[in-house]
């Protein structure tokens, strides 16, 4: 079936758990696990892996599958009474078949609606009434847009507030070859020191340890430099005024069940997300977080992105 290029496929994935393949006309593809309304692939027109899924990751309810874009919510890590990173990522969502019209262009692009209300059992875990969207896109050059539509539906007048991340894993070529522009001189709070506040001094963020890092208040573009692939991942968010930056290095790697013990310098997170101030809904409320990811070549020398171009240009 894959040879006809069904632009949007509904298929079996591992251990049988259904998968959407989306497909655009010149090449490019992503794959959406119903299971967490999680992507698990992104793959640009010369069919080269952009997303990091591990070797070891457990496609097997409840375990959140590892890489890839999980979706953290309503609570990211551990900042909250829930379980790490909240439940959207351990719960099957549905395709939404009827979803209100997204004033974007995305429409016009491949894509997917998917849909998470909760059930009566999770409504014990958290109390609250919600509907979770989500949309995503393939665009014709290759990029790949998340678009969260988050609604408070609570019939007894209640808010409700939560923190958010698109958990976004890259498949990079050598961690110690990567750096990340866009977050030099922004406030940090590290996870590696109880949350200290700190001031970003770096030109750019390079790797060569555990990095876990919330960088607060971010511009709406950030770039990943790969020098060894000559590729530059470009992420642009809309809603979402904080990134996280998360390479486990060696020890940690070795502590994860699910994650390769060298696997870490194939991966790197930078995660589009909202928590330091969490984001407050009222009844009927709308909230939107919008992640668009790019991969352009590049083939800067100096290993200097020039920031017209990318961070700056269109």
């Amino acid at each position: 079936m894959s040879s006809e290029r069904v632009p949007v496929e509904l298929s079996k994935g591992v251990n049988g758990l259904e998968k959407v393949i989306l497909r655009d006309v010149r090449g490019s593809s992503a794959e959406v696990y119903l299971y967490g309304g999680h992507v698990t692939s992104w793959k640009n027109d010369h069919g080269e892996e952009l997303l990091f899924v591990s070797s070891k990751a457990i496609f097997k309810p409840p375990k959140a599958i590892r890489g890839g874009i999980p979706i953290c919510f309503p609570q990211f890590s551990n900042l909250g009474s829930l379980e790490q990173h909240g439940f959207a990522r351990n719960k099957f969502w549905s395709i939404d078949t009827d979803p209100p019209p997204l004033s974007t262009s995305s429409s016009s692009k491949v894509h997917i609606d998917l849909i998470l209300r909760p059930s009566d059992e999770d409504m014990k875990i958290w109390l609250n009434s919600y509907e979770f969207r989500l949309r995503i896109a393939l665009g014709p050059g290759g990029d790949l847009t998340l678009t969260s539509r988050i609604r408070n539906t609570n019939t007894d007048g209640r808010p409700f507030s939560f923190t958010f991340a698109y958990h976004t894993y890259f498949s990079v070529s050598d961690i110690s070859e990567v750096r990340v522009e866009g977050l030099e001189t922004h406030d940090y709070l590290d996870n590696l020191q109880n949350r200290e506040r700190f001031t970003e001094q770096g030109d750019a963020i390079t790797f060569e340890s555990e990095v876990d890092k919330i960088y607060l208040s971010t511009p709406t573009k950030i770039a990943i430099l790969d020098h060894e692939k000559k590729r530059t991942f470009v992420i642009r968010k809309v809603g979402l005024p904080d990134a996280v930056v998360w390479n486990p290095w060696d020890k940690k790697a070795k502590a994860m069940a699910d994650f390769g013990d060298d696997e870490y310098k194939h991966m790197l997170c930078v995660e589009a997300a909202a928590i330091e101030k969490p984001i407050t809904l009222k009844p009927g409320e709308e909230w939107r977080g919008i992640q668009e990811l790019s991969a352009v070549p590049s083939s800067y020398c100096s290993g200097q992105l020039d920031p017209q171009k990318v961070l700056q240009g269109s």
